[in-house]
Protein backbone atom coordinates (compact mmCIF):
# COMPACT_ATOMS: atom_id res chain seq x y z
CA UNK A 1 0.00 0.00 0.00
CA UNK A 2 1.14 3.39 -0.51
CA UNK A 3 0.12 7.34 -0.32
CA UNK A 4 -2.28 7.69 -3.84
CA UNK A 5 -5.78 9.26 -2.46
CA UNK A 6 -9.00 9.31 -4.86
CA UNK A 7 -11.79 11.77 -3.74
CA UNK A 8 -14.51 10.80 -5.77
CA UNK A 9 -17.00 13.80 -6.01
CA UNK A 10 -15.93 17.55 -5.55
CA UNK A 11 -18.01 17.83 -2.49
CA UNK A 12 -16.39 20.42 -0.09
CA UNK A 13 -15.26 18.28 2.62
CA UNK A 14 -13.25 15.70 0.31
CA UNK A 15 -11.39 18.86 -1.28
CA UNK A 16 -10.36 19.78 2.01
CA UNK A 17 -9.81 16.39 3.29
CA UNK A 18 -7.04 16.24 -0.33
CA UNK A 19 -6.06 19.48 0.24
CA UNK A 20 -4.57 18.34 3.86
CA UNK A 21 -3.65 15.41 2.93
CA UNK A 22 -1.76 17.06 -0.43
CA UNK A 23 0.29 19.16 2.28
CA UNK A 24 1.37 16.20 4.18
CA UNK A 25 3.33 14.67 1.27
CA UNK A 26 0.03 12.60 -0.08
CA UNK A 27 -0.97 11.81 -3.94
CA UNK A 28 -4.17 13.59 -3.97
CA UNK A 29 -7.08 13.47 -7.29
CA UNK A 30 -10.07 14.73 -7.30
CA UNK A 31 -12.19 13.54 -9.74
CA UNK A 32 -15.53 15.37 -10.53
CA UNK A 33 -18.37 15.56 -12.67
CA UNK A 34 -18.55 19.02 -13.58
CA UNK A 35 -16.24 21.68 -15.47
CA UNK A 36 -14.63 23.46 -13.12
CA UNK A 37 -16.62 26.50 -13.65
CA UNK A 38 -19.83 24.42 -13.31
CA UNK A 39 -19.26 23.02 -9.65
CA UNK A 40 -21.84 23.93 -7.18
CA UNK A 41 -25.11 25.45 -7.46
CA UNK A 42 -25.90 29.38 -8.95
CA UNK A 43 -27.18 30.55 -5.56
CA UNK A 44 -25.69 31.46 -1.96
CA UNK A 45 -24.60 29.07 0.83
CA UNK A 46 -24.96 30.34 4.54
CA UNK A 47 -22.23 28.23 7.36
CA UNK A 48 -20.05 29.22 10.14
CA UNK A 49 -17.09 30.49 9.15
CA UNK A 50 -14.51 28.54 11.63
CA UNK A 51 -14.93 25.70 9.15
CA UNK A 52 -12.33 27.83 7.30
CA UNK A 53 -10.59 27.66 10.53
CA UNK A 54 -10.56 23.96 10.94
CA UNK A 55 -8.68 23.19 7.87
CA UNK A 56 -5.93 26.42 8.35
CA UNK A 57 -7.44 28.32 5.91
CA UNK A 58 -7.57 32.03 6.10
CA UNK A 59 -11.35 33.83 5.42
CA UNK A 60 -11.66 34.87 1.86
CA UNK A 61 -11.17 38.61 1.14
CA UNK A 62 -14.29 40.79 3.35
CA UNK A 63 -15.66 41.58 -0.61
CA UNK A 64 -16.40 38.07 -0.81
CA UNK A 65 -18.87 37.18 1.88
CA UNK A 66 -21.11 39.19 4.19
CA UNK A 67 -22.90 38.46 7.66
CA UNK A 68 -26.12 36.26 7.79
CA UNK A 69 -29.75 38.53 8.24
CA UNK A 70 -31.17 37.41 11.55
CA UNK A 71 -34.35 35.46 9.86
CA UNK A 72 -37.71 35.65 11.81
CA UNK A 73 -39.74 32.89 11.33
CA UNK A 74 -43.92 31.97 10.94
CA UNK A 75 -45.95 29.26 11.01
CA UNK A 76 -48.26 28.23 8.70
CA UNK A 77 -50.71 30.95 9.67
CA UNK A 78 -48.45 33.71 9.41
CA UNK A 79 -49.69 34.93 13.08
CA UNK A 80 -46.73 34.47 15.24
CA UNK A 81 -43.17 36.36 14.14
CA UNK A 82 -40.32 35.10 16.14
CA UNK A 83 -37.32 36.73 15.09
CA UNK A 84 -33.91 35.38 15.85
CA UNK A 85 -31.15 37.75 17.98
CA UNK A 86 -27.76 36.61 16.77
CA UNK A 87 -24.63 39.04 18.42
CA UNK A 88 -22.51 40.11 15.44
CA UNK A 89 -19.42 38.18 16.25
CA UNK A 90 -21.84 34.53 15.88
CA UNK A 91 -23.60 35.48 12.67
CA UNK A 92 -22.69 33.26 9.69
CA UNK A 93 -21.04 34.09 6.72
CA UNK A 94 -23.11 34.27 3.29
CA UNK A 95 -21.09 33.09 0.62
CA UNK A 96 -21.74 32.16 -3.82
CA UNK A 97 -21.17 28.64 -3.88
CA UNK A 98 -18.69 29.65 -6.86
CA UNK A 99 -16.01 31.85 -4.32
CA UNK A 100 -16.50 28.75 -1.88
CA UNK A 101 -14.80 26.44 -4.27
CA UNK A 102 -12.95 28.93 -5.97
CA UNK A 103 -11.13 29.59 -2.64
CA UNK A 104 -11.19 25.78 -1.72
CA UNK A 105 -9.52 25.32 -4.79
CA UNK A 106 -7.37 27.23 -4.99
CA UNK A 107 -5.26 26.60 -1.95
CA UNK A 108 -5.81 22.87 -3.12
CA UNK A 109 -3.69 22.98 -6.02
CA UNK A 110 -1.38 25.37 -4.66
CA UNK A 111 -1.30 22.37 -2.09
CA UNK A 112 -0.92 19.86 -4.82
CA UNK A 113 -3.86 18.30 -5.40
CA UNK A 114 -4.75 17.16 -9.00
CA UNK A 115 -8.09 18.03 -10.16
CA UNK A 116 -9.57 15.79 -13.54
CA UNK A 117 -12.77 17.54 -14.12
CA UNK A 118 -16.16 16.06 -16.19
CA UNK A 119 -15.80 12.19 -14.99
CA UNK A 120 -19.07 10.85 -14.40
CA UNK A 121 -18.66 8.33 -11.67
CA UNK A 122 -20.57 5.55 -12.09
CA UNK A 123 -19.71 3.20 -9.07
CA UNK A 124 -16.33 1.81 -7.23
CA UNK A 125 -13.89 -1.21 -7.92
CA UNK A 126 -13.37 -3.66 -5.46
CA UNK A 127 -10.80 -6.14 -4.85
CA UNK A 128 -12.98 -8.53 -2.26
CA UNK A 129 -14.64 -6.41 -0.18
CA UNK A 130 -12.12 -3.41 -0.25
CA UNK A 131 -12.52 -0.35 -2.51
CA UNK A 132 -9.58 -0.15 -4.73
CA UNK A 133 -10.44 2.72 -7.15
CA UNK A 134 -13.40 4.14 -9.49
CA UNK A 135 -14.71 3.36 -12.77
CA UNK A 136 -15.73 6.57 -14.27
CA UNK A 137 -17.49 7.11 -17.83
CA UNK A 138 -13.60 8.10 -19.08
CA UNK A 139 -12.45 4.95 -17.43
CA UNK A 140 -11.04 3.21 -14.22
CA UNK A 141 -8.77 4.73 -11.59
CA UNK A 142 -7.41 2.88 -8.51
CA UNK A 143 -6.13 4.86 -5.61
CA UNK A 144 -5.11 3.42 -1.65
CA UNK A 145 -7.70 4.85 -0.52
CA UNK A 146 -11.17 6.46 -2.18
CA UNK A 147 -13.05 9.52 -0.04
CA UNK A 148 -16.61 9.22 -1.16
CA UNK A 149 -17.48 13.22 -1.55
CA UNK A 150 -20.03 12.00 -4.29
CA UNK A 151 -22.89 14.11 -2.31
CA UNK A 152 -26.14 12.37 -0.92
CA UNK A 153 -26.95 9.89 -3.54
CA UNK A 154 -23.40 8.51 -3.87
CA UNK A 155 -22.83 6.26 -6.14
CA UNK A 156 -19.17 4.64 -4.52
CA UNK A 157 -21.93 4.68 -1.16
CA UNK A 158 -24.95 3.27 -2.51
CA UNK A 159 -22.64 -0.03 -3.79
CA UNK A 160 -21.48 -0.84 -0.96
CA UNK A 161 -21.71 -3.94 0.56
CA UNK A 162 -24.08 -5.16 3.25
CA UNK A 163 -21.26 -6.50 5.21
CA UNK A 164 -19.54 -3.36 5.78
CA UNK A 165 -22.90 -1.79 7.62
CA UNK A 166 -22.79 1.54 5.62
CA UNK A 167 -26.64 2.84 4.77
CA UNK A 168 -26.41 3.19 1.16
CA UNK A 169 -29.59 4.88 0.33
CA UNK A 170 -31.72 7.60 2.47
CA UNK A 171 -35.06 6.56 3.82
CA UNK A 172 -38.63 9.07 3.40
CA UNK A 173 -37.99 12.00 5.64
CA UNK A 174 -34.25 11.84 5.20
CA UNK A 175 -33.95 14.11 1.86
CA UNK A 176 -35.12 17.94 1.76
CA UNK A 177 -35.92 18.98 -2.17
CA UNK A 178 -35.59 22.33 -2.79
CA UNK A 179 -36.03 24.82 -5.78
CA UNK A 180 -34.41 28.16 -5.47
CA UNK A 181 -34.52 31.34 -7.44
CA UNK A 182 -33.43 35.12 -7.07
CA UNK A 183 -36.16 37.65 -8.82
CA UNK A 184 -35.36 41.50 -9.25
CA UNK A 185 -36.36 42.85 -5.98
CA UNK A 186 -39.70 44.79 -6.58
CA UNK A 187 -40.18 46.84 -3.29
CA UNK A 188 -38.55 47.51 -0.04
CA UNK A 189 -39.35 45.55 3.10
CA UNK A 190 -39.60 46.50 6.76
CA UNK A 191 -36.44 45.14 8.79
CA UNK A 192 -37.98 42.22 10.51
CA UNK A 193 -39.51 40.69 6.99
CA UNK A 194 -36.07 41.13 5.19
CA UNK A 195 -35.23 37.17 5.91
CA UNK A 196 -38.89 35.33 6.60
CA UNK A 197 -38.81 31.70 7.12
CA UNK A 198 -42.24 29.91 6.78
CA UNK A 199 -42.44 26.14 8.63
CA UNK A 200 -45.39 23.95 7.15
CA UNK A 201 -46.50 26.91 4.53
CA UNK A 202 -49.81 25.91 3.56
CA UNK A 203 -49.41 23.46 5.69
CA UNK A 204 -47.34 21.48 3.77
CA UNK A 205 -44.38 19.53 5.20
CA UNK A 206 -41.57 21.90 4.17
CA UNK A 207 -40.57 25.60 4.28
CA UNK A 208 -40.31 28.60 2.40
CA UNK A 209 -38.08 31.81 2.64
CA UNK A 210 -37.81 34.71 1.33
CA UNK A 211 -34.73 37.03 1.52
CA UNK A 212 -34.94 40.77 0.41
CA UNK A 213 -31.51 41.84 0.00
CA UNK A 214 -30.26 44.83 -1.76
CA UNK A 215 -30.28 43.44 -5.94
CA UNK A 216 -32.85 40.63 -5.54
CA UNK A 217 -35.06 38.89 -3.73
CA UNK A 218 -33.86 34.97 -2.91
CA UNK A 219 -37.02 32.81 -2.87
CA UNK A 220 -36.45 29.02 -1.69
CA UNK A 221 -39.18 26.57 -1.73
CA UNK A 222 -38.62 22.75 0.28
CA UNK A 223 -40.24 19.89 1.12
CA UNK A 224 -40.33 16.36 1.93
CA UNK A 225 -41.26 15.12 -1.32
CA UNK A 226 -40.11 15.45 -4.71
CA UNK A 227 -41.74 18.29 -6.83
CA UNK A 228 -41.69 19.69 -10.79
CA UNK A 229 -41.12 23.48 -11.92
CA UNK A 230 -45.03 23.83 -12.12
CA UNK A 231 -45.41 23.32 -8.67
CA UNK A 232 -42.34 24.95 -7.71
CA UNK A 233 -43.69 28.05 -9.72
CA UNK A 234 -47.14 28.19 -8.09
CA UNK A 235 -45.55 28.65 -4.63
CA UNK A 236 -43.98 31.36 -5.63
CA UNK A 237 -47.12 32.79 -6.94
CA UNK A 238 -48.83 32.34 -3.45
CA UNK A 239 -45.74 33.26 -1.44
CA UNK A 240 -46.04 36.82 -4.32
CA UNK A 241 -49.32 37.67 -2.88
CA UNK A 242 -47.99 38.16 0.75
CA UNK A 243 -44.79 39.47 -0.22
CA UNK A 244 -44.17 42.69 -2.53
CA UNK A 245 -40.43 42.56 -2.84
CA UNK A 246 -40.69 39.26 -4.73
CA UNK A 247 -40.55 40.64 -8.28
CA UNK A 248 -41.44 38.56 -12.00
CA UNK A 249 -38.26 38.55 -13.51
CA UNK A 250 -35.28 35.89 -12.34
CA UNK A 251 -32.04 36.89 -12.34
CA UNK A 252 -30.41 33.58 -11.07
CA UNK A 253 -30.77 30.16 -9.57
CA UNK A 254 -34.12 28.75 -11.26
CA UNK A 255 -32.76 25.24 -9.91
CA UNK A 256 -33.68 22.31 -7.94
CA UNK A 257 -30.78 20.37 -4.99
CA UNK A 258 -31.49 17.22 -2.79
CA UNK A 259 -30.39 18.20 0.81
CA UNK A 260 -29.76 15.48 3.02
CA UNK A 261 -31.29 16.72 6.68
CA UNK A 262 -31.18 13.39 8.86
CA UNK A 263 -28.42 11.64 10.94
CA UNK A 264 -25.21 11.20 10.25
CA UNK A 265 -23.87 7.88 8.57
CA UNK A 266 -23.91 5.21 11.14
CA UNK A 267 -20.29 3.71 9.50
CA UNK A 268 -18.31 5.87 7.58
CA UNK A 269 -15.67 3.93 6.63
CA UNK A 270 -14.65 0.52 4.85
CA UNK A 271 -11.44 -1.00 3.45
CA UNK A 272 -10.18 1.25 1.45
CA UNK A 273 -13.25 3.86 2.00
CA UNK A 274 -13.96 6.87 4.00
CA UNK A 275 -17.02 8.81 3.47
CA UNK A 276 -17.50 12.79 4.39
CA UNK A 277 -19.91 16.01 4.03
CA UNK A 278 -23.31 14.89 1.77
CA UNK A 279 -21.71 11.54 1.49
CA UNK A 280 -22.01 10.75 4.92
CA UNK A 281 -24.92 12.58 5.60
CA UNK A 282 -22.81 15.55 7.66
CA UNK A 283 -25.43 18.32 7.76
CA UNK A 284 -27.35 19.98 10.62
CA UNK A 285 -30.64 17.85 10.28
CA UNK A 286 -32.61 20.89 11.10
CA UNK A 287 -31.37 23.27 9.12
CA UNK A 288 -29.68 21.52 6.20
CA UNK A 289 -26.18 23.21 6.39
CA UNK A 290 -23.06 20.78 5.90
CA UNK A 291 -20.07 22.55 4.73
CA UNK A 292 -18.59 23.90 8.13
CA UNK A 293 -19.08 20.35 9.15
CA UNK A 294 -17.78 18.82 6.26
CA UNK A 295 -14.27 20.99 6.86
CA UNK A 296 -14.37 19.83 10.49
CA UNK A 297 -14.58 16.30 9.32
CA UNK A 298 -12.09 16.94 6.67
CA UNK A 299 -9.27 17.50 8.89
CA UNK A 300 -10.64 14.40 11.40
CA UNK A 301 -10.15 12.38 8.32
CA UNK A 302 -6.72 13.86 7.09
CA UNK A 303 -5.52 13.27 11.13
CA UNK A 304 -6.95 9.34 10.69
CA UNK A 305 -4.91 8.73 7.36
CA UNK A 306 -2.00 10.07 8.49
CA UNK A 307 -1.48 8.57 11.70
CA UNK A 308 -2.45 4.83 9.95
CA UNK A 309 1.44 4.14 9.20
CA UNK A 310 0.34 0.68 7.95
CA UNK A 311 -0.70 2.81 5.07
CA UNK A 312 -3.39 -0.15 5.05
CA UNK A 313 -6.72 2.26 5.10
CA UNK A 314 -8.81 -0.33 6.27
CA UNK A 315 -11.90 -0.67 8.47
CA UNK A 316 -10.36 -1.11 11.69
CA UNK A 317 -7.65 1.56 10.90
CA UNK A 318 -9.63 4.62 9.90
CA UNK A 319 -12.18 3.68 12.54
CA UNK A 320 -10.05 6.64 14.37
CA UNK A 321 -12.12 8.87 11.90
CA UNK A 322 -15.14 7.33 12.94
CA UNK A 323 -15.00 7.61 16.62
CA UNK A 324 -13.18 11.31 16.51
CA UNK A 325 -15.84 12.55 14.02
CA UNK A 326 -18.55 11.58 16.60
CA UNK A 327 -16.61 12.58 19.32
CA UNK A 328 -16.86 16.05 18.17
CA UNK A 329 -19.34 16.47 15.95
CA UNK A 330 -21.67 13.66 15.38
CA UNK A 331 -23.29 12.26 18.84
CA UNK A 332 -24.66 15.78 18.65
CA UNK A 333 -26.44 15.81 15.35
CA UNK A 334 -28.12 12.86 16.08
CA UNK A 335 -30.69 13.89 18.79
CA UNK A 336 -30.97 17.06 16.36
CA UNK A 337 -32.29 14.25 13.77
CA UNK A 338 -35.24 13.41 16.45
CA UNK A 339 -36.19 17.19 16.36
CA UNK A 340 -36.66 16.86 12.42
CA UNK A 341 -38.76 14.13 12.75
CA UNK A 342 -41.22 16.06 15.48
CA UNK A 343 -41.55 18.77 12.63
CA UNK A 344 -42.41 16.25 10.15
CA UNK A 345 -45.35 15.14 12.38
CA UNK A 346 -47.03 18.19 13.29
CA UNK A 347 -49.79 19.35 12.01
CA UNK A 348 -49.98 23.29 10.50
CA UNK A 349 -52.70 24.41 13.44
CA UNK A 350 -50.25 22.48 15.91
CA UNK A 351 -47.07 24.18 15.07
CA UNK A 352 -48.91 27.72 15.18
CA UNK A 353 -50.11 26.44 18.32
CA UNK A 354 -46.21 25.69 19.76
CA UNK A 355 -45.70 29.40 18.40
CA UNK A 356 -48.42 31.42 19.72
CA UNK A 357 -48.24 29.38 23.60
CA UNK A 358 -44.29 30.62 23.70
CA UNK A 359 -43.56 26.75 23.31
CA UNK A 360 -40.44 28.07 20.98
CA UNK A 361 -39.78 31.26 21.16
CA UNK A 362 -37.32 33.57 19.84
CA UNK A 363 -34.39 32.63 21.31
CA UNK A 364 -34.87 28.71 20.58
CA UNK A 365 -34.62 30.04 17.00
CA UNK A 366 -31.07 30.83 17.11
CA UNK A 367 -30.14 27.39 16.24
CA UNK A 368 -27.18 27.94 13.46
CA UNK A 369 -25.19 25.99 10.77
CA UNK A 370 -22.88 26.15 14.65
CA UNK A 371 -25.39 24.53 16.66
CA UNK A 372 -24.54 20.66 16.70
CA UNK A 373 -25.96 20.35 19.86
CA UNK A 374 -29.71 19.99 21.21
CA UNK A 375 -28.54 21.77 24.47
CA UNK A 376 -27.02 24.86 21.75
CA UNK A 377 -31.25 25.65 21.19
CA UNK A 378 -31.87 26.10 24.52
CA UNK A 379 -28.67 27.84 26.02
CA UNK A 380 -29.60 30.11 28.52
CA UNK A 381 -33.47 29.22 28.69
CA UNK A 382 -35.18 30.85 32.20
CA UNK A 383 -37.77 29.19 34.78
CA UNK A 384 -39.93 31.44 33.60
CA UNK A 385 -39.51 30.05 30.17
CA UNK A 386 -39.43 26.40 31.39
CA UNK A 387 -42.87 27.30 33.03
CA UNK A 388 -44.04 28.88 29.89
CA UNK A 389 -43.14 25.80 27.54
CA UNK A 390 -44.31 23.08 30.59
CA UNK A 391 -48.21 25.10 30.67
CA UNK A 392 -48.58 24.99 26.87
CA UNK A 393 -47.61 21.45 26.23
CA UNK A 394 -49.78 20.24 29.03
CA UNK A 395 -52.58 22.14 27.94
CA UNK A 396 -52.87 20.49 24.62
CA UNK A 397 -52.55 16.41 24.49
CA UNK A 398 -52.20 15.54 21.07
CA UNK A 399 -48.76 18.08 20.84
CA UNK A 400 -47.42 17.13 24.26
CA UNK A 401 -47.73 13.46 22.97
CA UNK A 402 -45.75 13.94 19.66
CA UNK A 403 -43.08 16.22 22.18
CA UNK A 404 -43.01 12.91 24.37
CA UNK A 405 -42.53 10.66 21.56
CA UNK A 406 -39.78 12.94 20.66
CA UNK A 407 -38.34 12.86 23.97
CA UNK A 408 -38.19 9.02 24.67
CA UNK A 409 -36.61 8.98 20.79
CA UNK A 410 -34.10 11.57 21.50
CA UNK A 411 -33.07 9.90 25.06
CA UNK A 412 -32.86 6.50 23.09
CA UNK A 413 -31.14 7.73 19.75
CA UNK A 414 -28.47 9.44 22.19
CA UNK A 415 -27.73 6.70 24.30
CA UNK A 416 -27.26 4.44 21.64
CA UNK A 417 -25.12 6.61 19.27
CA UNK A 418 -23.19 6.83 23.17
CA UNK A 419 -22.63 3.29 23.20
CA UNK A 420 -20.66 3.26 19.88
CA UNK A 421 -17.98 0.86 20.20
CA UNK A 422 -14.65 2.48 20.62
CA UNK A 423 -12.42 -0.04 19.58
CA UNK A 424 -12.60 -1.84 15.78
CA UNK A 425 -15.42 -4.98 16.24
CA UNK A 426 -16.45 -6.02 12.86
CA UNK A 427 -19.72 -8.24 14.75
CA UNK A 428 -20.22 -5.40 17.05
CA UNK A 429 -20.45 -2.47 14.64
CA UNK A 430 -22.77 -4.34 12.82
CA UNK A 431 -24.80 -5.11 15.66
CA UNK A 432 -24.59 -1.57 16.76
CA UNK A 433 -25.31 0.30 13.70
CA UNK A 434 -28.57 -1.48 13.31
CA UNK A 435 -29.84 -0.09 16.69
CA UNK A 436 -28.42 3.47 15.97
CA UNK A 437 -30.55 3.20 12.18
CA UNK A 438 -33.52 1.68 14.18
CA UNK A 439 -33.79 4.90 16.27
CA UNK A 440 -34.85 7.31 13.35
CA UNK A 441 -38.07 5.70 12.10
CA UNK A 442 -41.08 8.34 11.28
Amino acid sequence: MGKKIIVAGGGHGGIAAGMLLAKRGFDVTVYERNAKDKMGYDWTDIFDKKGWFAIDLPLPEKDKYNLKQDMTFYGPAMETALTQHTEEDKKEIQMERSEIYAHLITHAEKAGVKFEYEHNIEAPIFYGNRVVGIKTAKGNFFGDLTIDACGINSPVRRAMPESTGIQNSSIEYEQFYVYRAFFNKAAEVEEKDKFKLILLPNNELGISWIATEEEHTDVLIGRFRKFDREYAQSQVEILRKGNPSIGTEIFRGDDFAIIPVRQPLGVLVADGYAAIGDSGFMTVPVIGSGIANSFKAAKILADAISNDTSYSYSAETLWTYQKNFYKQIGAALAPLACVKLLLTRLQGPELDYIFAKGILNAEDMTIDADSTSLGAMFEGMTIEDIKTKLSGLVNNKVVLGKVVKMGLQLAKATAITAAMPQKYDRKAILKWVKQYNACFKH
